[in-house]
């Protein structure tokens, strides 16, 4: 499916990073500093990323999206590495990244457990996971994200999975998201930030 979806000359969710993940990449730290983007897709994210001086690793499950991260990224003259991976079953080396991206990465319910516990994994002490995602309040309307509420968080299931990381913020609120024609319009969004002891 997200192949089908990428397969397409122009950037489905736009070129420019998320709007919550620009106001918190400071939180990263000074660059150069290994980062993990989950589920990046085209790319957006990652080639930001890479552009303020990080060494960023983009995992995505479409080759396709992956391929158009890669050209995006050698047009804006930054290194990026991709990843081809199912995050349902992928394992991270452990303590590998000071941070991990997750913007609007959406796997079943069933797959979240094992992402929740590589990404407190892959992170190094003191790391910090930044997360934007569509709640389940967003499956009925037309601005985007998953059609079943299976595929979408909410602030209480991230406050249990990552209780051992100190939880910096965790919200559900509604706001207008515009990335490209994939998301456009107001979304209802759960955001968390937290950091491993």
């Amino acid at each position: 499916m997200w192949d089908e979806r990428y397969r397409t000359d122009d950037y489905v969710y736009g070129i420019e990073p998320n709007d919550f993940l620009r106001d918190h990449a400071g939180r990263i730290g000074e660059p150069p500093r290994r980062v993990l983007c989950l589920a990046d897709g085209e790319g957006g994210n990652g080639v930001y990323l890479a552009g303020l001086g990080h060494w960023v690793t983009s995992v995505d499950a479409s080759s396709v999206g992956l391929r158009k991260a890669a050209r995006l990224a050698e047009q804006k003259d930054v290194v990026l590495t991709t990843l081809h991976a199912d995050l349902t079953t992928h394992e991270f080396e452990p303590e590998s990244f000071d941070a991990v991206v997750s913007i609007f990465c959406h796997v079943p319910a069933a797959g979240r457990p094992h992402l929740h516990r590589q990404v407190i994994r892959a992170l190094k002490p003191g790391g910090v996971l930044i997360l934007e995602a569509y709640t389940p309040d967003q499956v009925p309307r037309d601005t985007g994200g998953p059609d079943t509420p299976d595929r979408t968080p909410t602030a209480a299931e991230l406050n249990r999975a990552f209780a051992e990381l100190e939880i910096e913020l965790s919200r559900e609120c509604e706001r207008e998201v515009v990335e490209g024609r994939g998301h456009t319009g107001p979304g209802a969004v759960v955001q968390f930030i937290a950091r491993k002891r």
